[in-house]
């Protein structure tokens, strides 16, 4: 409808010039030297604007003459980018296909036509470090950092991965290191450090590390516990293979107090503190941790523990039957410390009880020793084949005919007090499986 409108008027405009030169067509007369030259307006003016044509087509094709190598340089760089795209794609796939050889050749072929060369020399630099080529990553990586220059982020922590995938731990530390100059609260240069740190086995660099991962929420809180444990256990392990006592004295003090609280840490500690003979500080720590919260692991512990004084030993751990009077593992402790004062009568029974609460090697094995200590040697054989069923995987054995009926077991350490010179005596059979009481039980 445009169209037509604009050719209606073209033509009312035709028909109206048209009769205006047909009523006056007027003249127009040059001269030069003796050259005169007259014609009427109206053939004038259409031939100034032929040549004005003429000019205009001439003028454009010289120009489009003239482009002719621009353009031709434009259409080379357009097919080469397409190239490099191409190029790019497919060596990205040959990538991720295993293909490390030919994916280096691709993403390197029209890297110079590449628009984002960046991409190009960093799968470049993955594709040479998987064929071993160190070297030839370095310099791609080099490559990526001169192209260009404001990825100096993207291309540390690259060089930073592969230097870590390759176990170039020091090399990696040293770049994460001029990263977090860069930008100090980076949550992957964070992330990678704290990896960095527990493969070198740097756990104070990683304990002055760990408050920024956490405000800066690069672990999540269980991840944060859990490395807060591991973090804790290697410092004291670190102190009790450096140095002695007071060494690993020191450590664990300066671990905060909720980690002092915690029974791993304190069985740990303890143990470290058992293997250098410092069993009095031992006692008193299983003391405090197992009245400030019920432990079985620390329990059985102060059970092995040999105190200064194994009466008070004792009567502290008697005290703890008033709120747990069936636990089997307070109970062996107790019989394990009863054979320490030579209580013998006391500690069979506390024995006893504990293989009624729930069957354990140990208590078998303990169970059998004390009787052999008084002479009673087919029922220790007896024990400690049982012992050895149950530590086998076999069905736990069933109670010692001595027990007698289901619930004896828990009078058992009441009703004991036998003498060193009167060691009780058990019946043939004792540490015999017998079905009727098992069945009771």
């Amino acid at each position: 409808m445009k169209g037509l409108i604009t050719g209606l008027l073209m033509v009312a405009a035709s028909v109206f010039l048209a009769l205006l030169v047909k009523q006056d067509n007027g003249y127009v007369r040059m001269s030069f030297g003796e050259w005169t030259v007259e014609t009427s307006l109206a053939f004038f003016l259409l031939l100034n604007i032929g040549v004005f044509v003429l000019l205009y087509l001439l003028v454009r094709l010289v120009a489009r003459v003239w482009g002719v190598p621009g353009r031709l340089h434009h259409w080379q760089v357009r097919r080469d980018a397409r190239q490099a795209q191409k190029a790019l794609t497919r060596g990205l796939l040959e990538l991720s296909e295993g293909q490390w050889k030919r994916a280096e050749k691709d993403l390197l072929r029209y890297v110079g036509s590449s628009e984002t060369p960046l991409l190009n020399y960093l799968a470049a630099a993955r594709s040479a470090q998987q064929q071993g080529a160190d070297e030839r990553r370095d310099h791609y990586l080099q490559l990526a950092q001169e192209r260009v220059p404001a990825a100096e982020m993207a291309v540390g922590l690259t060089r930073a991965e592969l230097q870590l995938d390759h176990e170039q731990l020091e090399q990696a530390l040293n770049t994460l290191g001029q990263l977090r100059e860069i930008a100090p609260r980076h949550p992957q240069v964070l992330r990678m450090l704290k990896e960095i740190y527990q493969r070198m086995g740097r756990w104070e660099a990683l304990g002055q590390l760990l408050p920024e991962l956490k405000r800066r929420k690069v672990i999540v809180p269980g991840e944060a516990l859990r490395l807060e444990q591991e973090l804790f256990r290697s410092l004291l392990g670190q102190a009790a293979l450096s140095g002695g006592q007071r060494q690993l004295t020191a450590a664990w003090r300066a671990l905060p107090v909720a980690a002092r609280n915690n029974e791993g840490l304190v069985l740990l500690y303890a143990n470290y503190l058992k293997e250098r003979g410092a069993e009095e500080p031992v006692e008193a720590l299983l003391l405090e941790a197992v009245n400030h919260h019920w432990s079985p692991a620390l329990v059985a512990l102060y059970g092995r523990v040999n105190g200064s004084d194994g009466a008070r030993q004792l009567s502290r751990a008697e005290t703890w039957l008033q709120e747990h009077p069936h636990d089997p593992v307070l109970l062996l402790a107790l019989g394990r410390l009863c054979m320490r004062n030579r209580l013998w009568g006391k500690a069979r029974s506390y024995l006893e009880a504990s293989i009624g609460a729930e069957p354990s090697a140990e208590a078998y094995q303990d169970l059998g020793i004390l009787l052999e200590q008084i002479g009673e040697q087919q029922q220790a054989i007896s024990c400690f084949r049982a012992g050895l069923e149950l530590s086998s995987g076999a069905p736990p054995p069933e109670l010692p005919a001595t027990l007698g009926p289901a619930g004896q077991a828990d009078k058992a350490p009441e009703l004991a007090q036998p003498t060193d010179s009167n060691p009780p005596k058990l019946e043939p059979g004792s540490c015999k499986r017998s079905h009727s009481h098992s069945t009771s039980s």
